[in-house]
């Protein structure tokens, strides 16, 4: 009488659990994964901390003397270097001795000379390129003066009624959106962030398959679970550890910025940067990473990896680039706006338009609601792929291969 051979499979659930586990376990265990995130946190917040440094001292960007003669000159110089955002002091000196001397010990950084008829400026070395914009404008505006004074006319009312001409703005079609500065730079940091945790998180999940592949671990794996619950467990247990690092860094970034006053924005408006934050990381890992784990079941070489990943990439590449070039200096531009709905692009543009502000709520649910449905499809696709590939070694397979084998 033969003896029933007991069937050991796991349920799907169970399967895919235990290979989570067990990446998150030995990634989160790892000295490297470790180092890393501290690295990075210590980054944050020391970039942080110099910009609070930097940015705090509140000081003028050029301090200039002026004598008793060229006396006239100082508040038009304030006035124009307003108008062009470069913070100017002014300071009189004894004489043209006495201000030379403070140039020459760099307590100055212009003396303006001469008999104030017209501008005249000494400095030690080199001008600076926006005080010498600065100081143009104040020559300008001596001369024209000059002309009007030579007609018979006041220049002070003169003056005064140019500086009283505004033009009319009708209302506009649509209302603009005012983007804060800060936000833009959240914006910007939380394109990078994505940006990162792509291409390492996603590039760990090919590298975990062909590690296991080539070990032939994968030959023991799939004795007691399928392909799909081995990818799939791979994909979520990194997954999982590259949320954690991202909550670390992310959050104490935050703290930080709002502990210094470097973050003057709302908490609300801070914790919804890192909410979507955490939704677009997941969004974009699982659709990026289910696609890098059955591209990376097609080598058998570590070595391989990066060319066999390298087509997903670049979408990653294209969306990061294109974010960080044009956002900043034009946040709302169409282009990136339709760029960021297609699934592809999603992940990496839609985040940092959503922390700088003024996205429509459609679009933000459209384009999350295309990466959900596109989702399953590639889950299907690449566990296809991942199938009919990770027990064959040696030579590359070809794509159309894996997705013919039966």
């Amino acid at each position: 009488m033969s003896t029933p051979v007991t069937d050991v499979r796991m349920s799907p659930a169970a399967a895919v659990g235990l290979v989570a586990s067990r990446e998150i376990s030995t990634r989160v265990q790892s000295k490297a994964f470790r180092v890393a995130t501290v690295v990075m946190l210590l980054l944050i917040v020391v970039g942080i901390v110099l910009i609070k440094l930097i940015s705090g001292g509140g000081g003028a960007d050029a301090k200039v003397g002026f004598t008793a003669a060229t006396a006239g000159f100082s508040a038009p110089l304030k006035a124009s270097g307003q108008a062009v955002d470069e913070n100017i002091e002014t300071t009189q000196v004894a004489d043209e001795a006495a201000g030379r001397a403070q140039l020459a010990d760099g307590s100055l950084d212009a003396l303006l000379t001469g008999d104030g008829k017209s501008v005249h400026v000494q400095v030690k070395k080199d001008l600076d390129g926006k005080l010498a914009n600065v100081l143009q404008l104040v020559a300008r505006q001596a001369a024209l003066d000059q002309q009007i004074t030579a007609l018979g006319g006041n220049p002070a009312q003169f003056e005064s009624a140019v500086a009283s001409a505004k033009f009319v703005e009708d209302p506009p079609l649509e209302e603009p959106y005012d983007y804060n500065g800060q936000q833009l730079v959240l914006g910007i940091v939380a394109g990078i962030l994505i940006y990162l945790s792509l291409m390492i998180n996603g590039q760990s999940v090919a590298q975990g398959v062909v590690e296991e592949k080539t070990s032939r671990v994968v030959e023991l794996l799939l004795s007691t679970i399928k392909p799909w619950q081995l990818m799939a467990g791979k994909v979520l247990g990194i997954g999982v550890v590259g949320l954690i690092q991202m909550l670390v860094i992310g959050i104490g970034g935050v703290v930080t910025g709002l502990a210094t006053g470097t973050l003057t924005i709302s908490v609300s408006a801070a914790v919804g940067t890192i909410v979507w934050l955490v939704v677009w990381y997941l969004l974009g890992f699982f659709m990026y990473s289910i696609v890098f784990a059955a591209l990376g079941a097609l080598v058998s070489r570590q070595e391989d990896v990066g060319g066999a990943t390298m087509p997903a990439l670049m979408f990653v590449i294209a969306g990061y680039v294109i974010g960080i070039s044009v956002l900043p200096s034009d946040p709302g531009n169409t282009f990136v706006e339709v760029l960021s709905v297609i699934p592809v692009f999603s992940p990496t543009l839609m985040p940092m338009r959503l922390a700088m502000g003024g996205v429509p709520v459609w679009e933000a649910v459209v384009s999350v609601g295309l990466v959900v449905l596109m989702i399953p499809g590639l889950i299907w696709l690449a566990a296809r792929i991942y199938r009919n590939a990770v027990m064959r070694t040696g030579a590359k397979v070809k794509l159309r291969d894996a997705l013919r084998a039966a």
